[in-house]
């Protein structure tokens, strides 16, 4: 496990005092991301990428009430067990809060073992809509549920016509969700979903699968980037299914990695985007910080972390660092963030405090130019 604290701009201080008697010592933020596999470590890196250059502005804005920000970064490499060992790490180093973590079930421990210490967490990038068991008010997140942003790729399917939909799923809680949302949200439109077992089943099978069933369109429910990119590739050069959609709502296309191993085969794939179709004054300079920072174009999560940060700065600076005011804070939030007005509550069967909702997109990659964006469908 990683213990180094990133470097995130924070300021080097020689004691907890500064000259005139004040406190100069660091406020700490624990931050969690996949950094190694089998964690989606360009998700990981780009969620990274977020948290530290906002860090890094909050410091050069002065802090909180003069303290530095100071971030701890800890891999989950996607491993639950490991989270939650690190959160107990964490809350013994005397984090204020928790911030992070892209994989639903990683996320899903962490807010758990968050809960039970009474240590403050704020989810960037994890969708599952059962993120705890109970209603918790140590829990706060800024991505959409999935069950949100789900329905709205299922309108988008249904929209373009598509009744006769396959699912290439792997075993998992993530998966299960999507897919049950899916089914359902298609049914009540007089559609169908029919699940192919990706662990079972090898690429020209689904294939032949998807002949059987007469299906119109494809999701990827499962890794990248195996077995998603053997599946495209074998659905690409099927002449019996020209016409099939293939579809990642969970985004799997998003990051550049997708079409360095795709290329063309990689593009008109449409999966969820959490970005506002016209970035406002902040989100554009933002997305120039991130871009210099990974030098490559930020995803919507490298956002999601920027706006993590702020967030938490905002509710250090009006509520102070003690965890249980931070946990008071969550439904007093309003917050400007890169993607529209940050503010959290109560939403029906949720049991964290949420943001409801970040904006939503479906995109693809342009056949025509790989390396731009099309949003097809807002919601």
């Amino acid at each position: 496990m990683s213990t180094s604290p990133s470097s995130s701009g924070a300021a080097q201080t020689d004691g907890p005092d500064g000259p005139d008697g004040s406190d100069r010592s660091p406020v700490r933020i624990g931050a969690l991301v996949p950094l190694t596999r089998p964690g989606w470590v360009e998700a990981g890196r780009h969620v990274l990428a977020g948290l530290e250059t906002a860090v890094r502005e909050v410091n050069d804005g002065g802090g909180i009430a003069g303290r530095p920000l100071e971030l701890l970064v800890r891999d989950t490499a996607a491993d639950p067990q490991r989270a939650e060992a690190a959160v107990d790490e964490l809350a013994g180093l005397g984090v204020a809060a928790l911030a992070g973590e892209y994989h639903s079930v990683v996320a899903r421990a962490v807010a758990a073992r968050a809960d039970a210490l009474g240590l403050p967490y704020l989810c960037s990038s994890a969708v599952l809509d059962a993120l705890t068991e109970q209603p918790t008010p140590w829990v706060a997140r800024l991505c959409p549920a999935q069950s949100h942003g789900w329905r709205t790729y299922a309108d988008f399917l249904l929209g373009a016509g598509h009744r006769r939909i396959a699912v290439a799923v792997q075993p998992s809680a993530y998966w299960a969700a999507g897919t049950r949302i899916l089914r359902e949200h298609v049914a009540a439109h007089g559609g169908t979903v029919v699940e192919l077992d990706a662990a079972a089943l090898a690429p020209d099978a689904v294939c032949d699968e998807l002949v059987r069933h007469g299906a119109t369109a494809l999701l990827l429910l499962v890794g990248q980037p195996d077995p998603a990119v053997p599946i495209v590739r074998s659905v690409r050069r099927d002449r019996r299914l020209a016409e099939v959609l293939i579809g990642a709502p969970a985004g799997q296309p998003e990051f550049a990695a997708w079409a360095a191993l795709l290329g063309d085969d990689g593009a008109a794939i449409p999966f969820l985007r959490y970005l506002p179709e016209q970035l406002g004054p902040l989100g554009t300079r933002v997305e120039a910080a991130l871009r210099e920072r990974l030098g490559e174009a930020p995803s919507f999560v490298a956002f999601e972390g920027y706006d993590t940060v702020t967030v938490l700065a905002e509710v250090l600076r009006s509520h102070g660092t003690d965890r249980a005011r931070i946990a008071e804070a969550w439904p007093h939030v309003a917050v400007e963030g890169t993607r529209g007005r940050i503010r959290f509550s109560r939403t029906p069967g949720i049991d964290v405090w949420q943001w409801a909702w970040p904006p939503v997109q479906v995109v693809d990659r342009d056949p025509a130019a790989p390396d731009r964006f099309r949003v097809l469908h807002s919601g």
